[in-house]
């Protein structure tokens, strides 16, 4: 061979099976897909907005035949990575052989297939939701001239839409899956959205590049973002081994009708209280009361 190849993989296999084995549990295990995913979040957006992410000649004869069949393609997509996913979860076992591996991917496929039932059961909630987010951007920003334009130009409203479907993964019980949603949303947008954040209704992301939101965030219903706001950690805990305590609320709680300018860092479990503005470029690291204005100090002339 041209390039002497032989070594080289003989070292790669080496690398992968025992020296740097770096599989799940040691094993080889199917993993979700990126490409199929995102096909699945088209198929959702189509079927949640036809007309918007969809066709645009849909009538009302042809719009509820092309919701059902988008739908029915989009969810048989889904079982399926959400059954991967749950080879992932911790209390998935490490170590079966023979029968005992049937039956559990007999339990893993009806699992997967059951939360894939309750997933589509929420999503007329979810489009309610994604459709006060969109209602809020119409009406929280001048530029914005109709929804259309809204869903088709505004990266926030597609980072927001990756989000609600993740999060709905998240709390049915398939975090991994909804964290490969919520990276294929961030690739798209620049938006960061951890799929563990709580977001109430009628948010808007304005411009949107760089905002972040870490997983245990939790905001209130109208919230408004604008571009590099960071709701983030303050520090992170360590257990008597050094290693980092996980899962503990760290990020900041942000009451009704805030917002946040670009620029902003907001970072700890302290509390942004209710109709607070907070400006731009403000470091931020201790809870403020409803009604709070924060900006920086101004600039003396010298």
């Amino acid at each position: 061979m041209q390039w002497h190849l032989g070594p080289v993989i003989d070292a790669l296999r080496t690398s992968r099976e025992s020296t740097h084995n770096i599989r799940h549990h040691g094993r080889v295990r199917e993993l979700p897909s990126r490409d199929v995913l995102r096909q699945i979040v088209d198929g959702l957006s189509a079927a949640l907005f036809p007309t918007h992410y969809g066709r645009p000649d849909l009538n009302d004869e042809s719009i509820d035949y092309y919701v059902a069949d988008t739908l029915n393609v989009a969810l048989d997509r889904l079982v399926e990575q959400v059954r991967r996913a749950l080879r992932f979860s911790p209390a998935a076992p490490s170590e079966l052989t023979g029968a005992d591996a049937q039956r559990e991917d007999l339990v893993l496929a009806e699992r997967a297939r059951a939360i894939t039932r309750e997933f589509a059961a929420r999503l007329p909630d979810l489009r309610a939701l994604l459709v006060s987010d969109v209602q809020a951007a119409l009406a929280g920003d001048p530029a914005a001239t109709s929804v259309a334009e809204i869903m088709l130009c505004y990266p926030g409203t597609i980072a927001i839409l990756y989000h609600r479907i993740a999060h709905c993964l998240t709390r049915l019980g398939v975090p991994f899956l909804a964290r490969v949603v919520a990276d294929i949303g961030h690739s798209l947008t620049g938006i960061d959205i951890h799929p563990g954040a709580q977001i109430g209704g009628s948010f808007f992301i304005d411009h949107g590049t760089g905002v972040v939101i870490g997983e245990t965030a939790i905001l209130g219903e109208r919230v408004r973002l604008y571009q590099a706001v960071t709701l983030g950690a303050k520090r992170f805990p360590v257990d008597d081994s050094g290693a980092l305590v996980k899962g503990i609320p760290r990020h900041p709680i942000v009451e009704d009708d805030v917002v946040i300018y670009a620029g902003a860092t907001i970072l700890g479990r302290i509390t942004i209280g209710a109709g607070s503005t907070i400006g731009g470029n403000v470091w931020l690291t201790q809870s403020v009361p409803p009604g709070s204005n924060v900006s920086q100090a101004q600039m003396r002339n010298t």
